[in-house]
């Protein structure tokens, strides 16, 4: 089977279409994708529950760590420039994009923010490099090469990375509702995870995840509309009740306990603290380009895989696995890196819950204006958006990452070694050194060289070349001293 990008198609039908009943269906085209106003809103609701948990989340990884002169970012101000940069990009990728596609910090690339740059510079320093990062990966859509990158990928990689990200997420669920933790290097064993705490399941909230993750698959057996809303919906109910009526050890980040005092007056403090360039008076011109480098590494291909993996799951692709419009969505992922660093926040990127929302329905950006309405509301309601536990909100991974699984992994062309083995790669990467930037590279890293060995050089398209090459940078800086 030939890997070389095919000629690009028209916009595809959908299935399921039907003609349009308005101007405000025909510009977000809901009867034509098959959805509906009501599972636009109730998708947007579940992404919204699903990833609600950064706005308590990117303020404790940026708010722990100090810059090379001892400041902190203060935590009410990160919550709201948390807040703000997912509310504007969010609705910017639907009221443009018009995909199903909510943005906010990326995990990962915050940390990289916190402990690499931050502590070689000032923090306005270092969101000044998230900046140039965002520019760089919206002058890299500009020129069409982010484009050629993700048409260059096979189809079959294509399906992979759909599918490790499926992986990814549900193993997010397992580790984020406690089913699943981190064996504690003290017991001197190269077994990394356990069940629970000491191989067994112990307390309410575990039990509120299991609960929640029957009572889904239960209602997506049966059809029912809405089914990973009314879970995450129903667990909450409950978990506020067990919370209440209970003695609970901990919910882990989130307590499910209605609060004295639902409104918070948002800070916005940090918004617009940036120095673009000051960095590199701090520590050079190559340091500081490889810091950037890393932070648009980490952005470009999060991105590139949630994104190829989110509208593969929404039907929004065509036959080869494009999605017609592709540029916008690419750039507005670019802008939302910037607008990131600009708020102080780190870089914005699309997030993988984002499954949580196409899982019950949604197909158009109408559901990202639900999911950033809510996170504008949560500039003031913050203490209620966050109120919803991980255990009642990480079923819905559970689920959606099956349905990608059993949705992708038949249409990859096993017999073929040198697709399938780097398939393989891609899809085991992602959860197991949990990061989609790392499966991506290692699975490209390998189609590169088994293509090669097997003397098949002309069908690896040129980007391919070029980003298994970066990668093999990438994973060497250490070796080379570049870290």
């Amino acid at each position: 089977m030939s890997t070389s990008a095919p000629a690009k198609v028209p916009t595809p039908e959908i299935p399921g279409g039907a003609p349009a009943r308005g101007a405000f269906d025909r510009y977000f085209r809901i009867s034509e994708r098959g959805s509906s106003v009501a599972r636009e809103i109730r998708g947007g609701f579940a992404t919204f529950f699903a990833m609600a948990y950064i706005i308590v989340l990117n303020p404790i990884i940026l708010g722990s760590a100090k810059d090379r002169y001892g400041h902190h970012l203060d935590n009410g101000q990160l919550v709201t420039a948390t807040a703000l940069t997912a509310a504007f990009t969010t609705l910017l990728m639907g009221v443009i994009g018009n995909v199903p596609i909510a943005l906010a910090a990326g995990l990962g690339v915050n940390s990289v923010v916190a402990l690499q740059l931050a502590p070689r510079m000032s923090w306005p320093d270092a969101m000044g490099m998230v900046v140039l990062a965002g520019f760089v990966v919206m002058l890299l859509v500009a020129t069409g090469l982010r484009e050629r990158v993700m048409n260059a990928v096979p189809f079959g990689l294509r399906k992979a990375i759909s599918i490790g990200i499926g992986l990814f997420i549900m193993l997010i669920g397992l580790v984020d509702s406690g089913f699943i933790t981190r064996m504690p290097d003290a017991a001197q064993t190269t077994v990394p995870v356990q069940l629970g705490v000491g191989g067994h399941l112990h307390g309410w909230p575990v039990l509120v995840f299991i609960l929640g993750v029957l009572l889904t698959f239960v209602l997506i057996v049966r059809k029912t509309p809405g089914a990973i809303l009314i879970s995450i919906v129903g667990m909450t109910v409950l978990a506020v009740i067990l919370n209440a009526v209970t003695t609970i050890p901990s919910w882990g980040l989130t307590v499910p306990k209605w609060p004295g005092n639902p409104v918070a007056t948002p800070d916005f403090g940090l918004v617009g603290h940036v120095s673009l360039f000051g960095g590199f008076s701090k520590v050079g011109v190559l340091t500081g380009v490889l810091f950037v480098f890393t932070v648009l590494l980490s952005c470009f291909f999060d991105a590139m895989g949630t994104i190829m993996g989110v509208s593969d799951e929404a039907k929004l692709t065509d036959a080869e696995g494009y999605m017609p419009g592709i540029n916008k969505v690419l750039f507005i992922d670019g802008l939302a890196v910037a607008a990131g660093g600009a708020s102080s926040s780190s870089a914005t990127t699309a997030f993988v819950e984002s499954t949580a929302g196409v899982g019950e329905g949604a197909r158009t950006g109408l559901a990202n204006v639900v999911t950033g309405g809510l996170f504008a509301v949560a500039l003031f309601l913050t203490p209620v958006a966050t109120m919803v536990p991980s255990q009642a909100a990480t079923p819905a991974l559970i689920a959606v990452g099956f349905l990608i699984l059993s949705n992708s992994i038949k249409e990859i062309d096993w017999a073929d070694y040198t697709i399938a083995i780097p398939a393989f790669v891609t899809m085991l990467m992602m959860p197991f050194t949990y990061s989609i930037t790392n499966g991506i590279g290692m699975g490209f890293i390998t189609f590169t060289v088994l293509r090669l060995a097997a003397g098949r050089g002309r069908e690896i398209p040129v980007p391919m070349y070029v980003v298994s090459a970066v990668f093999a940078f990438y994973y060497l800086m250490p070796a080379l001293g570049l870290t």
